[in-house]
C-alpha cells in the first residue's frame, strides 16, 4: 500500500513537472505571423531570409519559434482577411511582405508589433510617420529601388532608347512611387515615359502588347501584380523584339534583360534582425525603419538576344550574376 501511494505520489509529481515544463516551453515559444500579397521569387526569398535571421538570433522553428505564413494570392480582400485573422491570433510579431499586405495589417492593429518588409515607400504608404522615427507599433525595411541606376542601365544596353514604357498596377502604392521616380529620372536623361496599366495579373500581357510600337524598352517596377504574370510579358517582348527590364533581380532569371537590385533573401535577413529585436523586447516605434542594403547587377544575355539586343561586354563583365546562358 505504501509503495502504491509512493508510486502515485511520484507519478503525480512527475506529471506536474512535465506540465510545468510544457507550460514554460510554451511561454518561451514566440509566434511570428508572416504574410505576402502574392507568391513570387522575390517575396518568397524575403520570407526565407526572415526565418534565416531569426534562427541566427536564437529563434528556431519547431523549438522556441512558431512561424505562420499565409499568401493573399494577389487579392487585396484576402490580404485584409489574413490581417484580421492574424490579429485575432495575437502573435508576438506580424511581418507583412509588400505594401498591400503591410497596409492591410497596419489597418487591422494598433498594438501588435508589426515589422514590414519589401515596401517601396513606407512614408508615402502611410505606414510610418518618418523613417527615423516610425512611432506606434510599426517599423520595417524599405526596398526602394535604385531607379536612377536602372535608367542608366537601360541606356547603356539600348543606346538608341528614346521612349521607355512602364507596366504597372496603379492600385499598388509602391508601384505608383516607383513610376513617379522613373519619370523624374527619365526626364533627367531626356527620355519619354509611356504608361501601361494592369489592375490584375490576367491583364498584364495585353497591357504589354499596348506598348509595342510605342516604346523602345519596357521597365517593370516592383509591382506584385505584373511580376506574378511576368512570363506572359516576356513572351510579348520576345515576339515584338522589345527589351524588358525589371526593378528586381529575381525577374532576370525569369527572362528580363537585366536589373540592378537587391538580394531579397538578404533583405529578408535584414528584416529578421529587426524582428528579433522586437521579440527580445524593443518597441517597433522606437526602431528606425531602414532602407535595404546592397545592390546586385544581374544580366540575361540569352533573353536579351531573344528581344533583339546585345548586352555590352562591359556590362556583363561587372555583373554580379550572368543567367540564361
Amino acid at each position: 500500500m505504501k509503495i502504491t501511494r509512493l508510486f502515485l505520489a511520484a507519478a503525480a509529481v512527475s506529471t506536474a513537472a512535465i506540465a510545468l515544463a510544457t507550460s514554460v516551453a510554451q511561454a518561451q515559444t514566440k509566434t511570428v505571423a508572416i504574410t505576402a500579397i502574392v507568391e513570387h521569387p522575390a517575396l518568397d526569398a524575403t520570407r526565407d531570409g526572415v526565418v534565416d535571421a531569426l534562427k541566427a538570433a536564437g529563434f528556431t522553428p519547431g523549438q522556441n519559434l512558431k512561424v505562420d505564413y499565409q499568401s493573399a494570392q494577389g487579392n487585396p480582400a484576402t490580404a485584409a482577411q489574413i490581417a484580421r485573422q492574424f490579429v485575432g491570433a495575437r502573435p508576438d510579431v506580424i511581418v507583412p511582405i509588400s505594401t498591400p499586405s503591410a497596409q492591410a495589417v497596419a489597418a487591422s492593429t494598433r498594438d501588435i508589433p508589426v515589422v514590414f518588409t519589401a515596401v517601396t515607400d513606407p512614408v508615402g504608404a502611410q505606414l510610418v510617420k518618418s523613417m527615423d522615427k516610425p512611432g506606434g507599433n510599426i517599423t520595417g525595411v524599405s526596398d526602394m529601388a535604385p531607379v536612377g541606376e536602372h535608367v542608366a542601365l537601360i541606356r547603356e544596353i539600348v543606346p538608341s532608347v528614346k521612349r521607355v514604357g512602364v507596366l504597372y498596377n496603379p492600385g499598388e502604392p509602391n508601384s505608383v512611387s516607383l513610376v513617379k521616380a522613373l519619370k523624374e529620372e527619365a526626364a533627367k536623361a531626356g527620355l519619354i515615359v509611356t504608361e501601361a496599366t494592369a489592375t490584375k495579373s490576367a491583364d498584364a500581357q495585353q497591357a504589354a502588347r499596348s506598348l509595342v510600337g510605342k516604346v523602345d524598352a519596357v521597365y517593370i517596377p516592383l509591382d506584385n501584380t505584373v511580376v506574378s504574370a511576368l512570363e506572359s510579358v516576356i513572351a510579348v517582348g520576345q515576339q515584338a523584339k522589345l527589351p524588358i527590364f525589371s526593378a528586381d533581380t529575381d525577374s532576370v532569371a525569369r527572362g528580363t534583360v537585366a536589373s540592378i537590385g537587391f538580394d531579397y533573401r538578404q533583405v529578408g535577413r535584414q528584416t529578421g534582425e529587426v524582428v528579433a529585436r522586437v521579440l527580445k523586447g524593443e518597441k517597433p516605434g522606437d526602431i528606425p525603419a531602414i532602407h535595404a542594403k546592397g545592390t546586385d547587377l544581374f544580366v540575361n544575355p540569352k533573353s536579351a538576344a531573344a528581344m533583339g539586343v546585345t548586352i555590352p561586354a562591359a556590362v556583363t563583365q561587372r555583373a554580379t550574376k550572368v543567367v540564361g546562358q
